[in-house]
C-alpha cells in the first residue's frame, strides 16, 4: 500500500509542471468514475424494481443513464478547470457554462421522466383517475413550465445574476393574470376536480338543478357538454357544474334505474284487481328487469281517484321515456279491458234563479 501511494505521489510530481496533463488526468478519472456510478446506481435500482409488473421503472432507468453519467463527468470537468491558473472572470465563465450544461441535462430528464410518469398513471386503472387522456397534456405542460422556470432560475444563479427584480416582477405579473383570468381559472380547477372526483362520466345521463337533462358527451378542462333528448348540445362551464346539484341517473346500483307510472282509478274500484293488472303490465314489458321485480303501490286517496304507482326497473336510463310511454299505453288498454275506470275531475254547477224583483234584479216598474 505504501509503495502504491509513493507511486501516486511520484506521478503527481511528474505532472506538476503540466497543467493540461493534470486536467486531462482528472477528466479521464471522472469519466471512468461516471461509468462506474452509472452502472452501480442503475444496477441497484434495477434489482429493487425487478419484481414490479409495470414498465414504468424500466423506461425510467433507460432515461436515467445519461444524466448520471453526464453529471459525474461534468464534475470532473469543473475540477479540471481549476488545474489552470485562469483569471477569476474566465474561471467563473467556464464553470458557469458547465453548470448550465448540467442544468439542461437534468431539465431534459425531468421532461422525459414526467411524461413517462403521467403515461403510467393514466394506465393504472382506479388509482389516478384525475390523469386521463384529456388531462394528461395539462399536467405535462404544467410540469414543463415549472421545470423551465426552475431551470432558468438555476442558470441565472449559476452566472451570479441578480434575480430579485425578476422574482418580484414575476409575482406581480402572476397576480395580475390571476385576476384577469379568474373565471377561466375557476373553470379549470373545477374541471380538474370533476375529473378527479368523477361525479359523472361520459355516456351517463345527468339532471342538473336547473332542469337540464342529457347524456354527457364530453368532459373538458373548461366545460362539460350534454346532449339533450332533443338532440341539442348544451355546453356548461365547469365552474357551474362544480357548484350545481347533479342527479346522476346511471350511478348507484349498476345497470338499474327505477321508473314510475302513476295512475288513478275511480273510488269503488277493486284495488286488488288494479294492482294485479299493473303487475301484469310491468312483468310483460320486455325492457323491465325481473330483479328487482315490478311493484304496485297504493299511494294516496286523491280528490277524485285512488292513486297507484307502478314501479319498474330498467337497465338503461336512456330508455326511460320510451318505457314509460309504452307502459302508460298498456295500462290504459288493460284497464279498459278489465272495466277499471280512470276518473277525471268533475264539477257540478248549480244555477239558482233570483226571485222576481229581488236585490240586483230589475225593478217592478222597469
Amino acid at each position: 500500500m505504501g509503495a502504491f501511494l509513493q507511486l501516486v505521489r511520484d506521478w503527481n510530481g511528474f505532472l506538476e509542471p503540466y497543467p493540461w496533463a493534470r486536467a486531462l488526468q482528472v477528466i479521464v478519472v471522472f469519466v471512468i468514475l461516471a461509468g462506474l456510478v452509472d452502472r452501480l446506481t442503475t444496477g441497484i435500482i434495477r434489482r429493487l424494481v425487478a419484481h414490479t409488473e409495470t414498465r414504468f421503472d424500466d423506461q425510467l432507468l433507460s432515461v436515467l443513464h445519461r444524466p448520471i453519467f453526464t453529471t459525474v463527468a461534468l464534475i470532473g470537468l469543473v475540477l479540471a478547470v481549476y488545474e489552470f491558473d485562469f483569471p477569476p472572470d474566465l474561471l467563473l465563465a467556464t464553470t458557469s457554462i458547465v453548470k448550465t450544461i448540467l442544468i439542461l441535462v437534468w431539465f431534459v430528464f425531468g421532461l422525459r421522466a414526467s411524461g413517462l410518469a403521467f403515461s403510467a398513471m393514466r394506465g393504472w386503472e382506479g388509482r389516478f383517475e384525475f390523469v386521463q387522456q384529456s388531462t394528461e397534456p395539462l399536467f405535462k405542460n404544467a410540469v414543463a413550465v415549472l421545470l423551465f422556470v426552475a431551470g432558468v432560475y438555476g442558470i441565472l444563479m449559476a452566472w451570479d445574476a441578480d434575480v430579485t427584480g425578476l422574482v418580484a416582477s414575476a409575482g406581480i405579473i402572476g397576480l395580475a393574470l390571476s385576476f384577469a383570468a379568474q373565471d377561466t381559472l375557476a373553470n379549470l380547477f373545477a374541471g380538474v376536480a370533476i375529473l378527479a372526483d368523477r361525479p359523472y362520466q361520459i355516456g351517463e345521463y345527468i339532471i342538473l338543478d336547473s332542469g337540464e337533462r342529457g347524456e354527457v358527451t364530453h368532459i373538458g378542462l373548461r366545460s362539460t357538454r350534454l346532449l339533450t333528448r332533443d338532440d341539442v348540445e348544451v355546453s356548461i362551464p365547469n365552474g357551474v357544474m362544480g357548484s350545481a346539484k347533479i342527479v346522476n341517473e346511471a350511478s348507484g346500483v349498476q345497470n338499474r334505474y327505477r321508473i314510475r307510472v302513476s295512475v288513478g282509478v275511480a273510488y269503488g274500484s277493486d284495488i286488488d284487481k288494479v294492482m294485479e293488472v299493473l303487475l301484469r303490465v310491468g312483468n310483460a314489458h320486455p325492457l323491465t328487469r325481473e330483479d328487482p321485480e315490478p311493484r304496485a303501490r297504493f299511494r294516496t286517496f286523491g280528490e277524485s281517484s285512488l292513486d297507484f304507482d307502478l314501479l319498474c326497473w330498467i337497465e338503461n336510463s336512456a330508455q326511460r321515456g320510451l318505457v314509460v310511454h309504452e307502459l302508460n299505453c298498456e295500462v290504459y288498454r288493460r284497464f279498459e279491458e278489465s272495466g277499471i275506470t280512470i276518473p277525471f275531475p268533475q264539477r257540478d254547477l248549480y244555477i239558482k234563479e233570483m226571485p222576481h224583483g229581488g236585490s240586483g234584479g230589475p225593478g217592478r216598474d222597469a
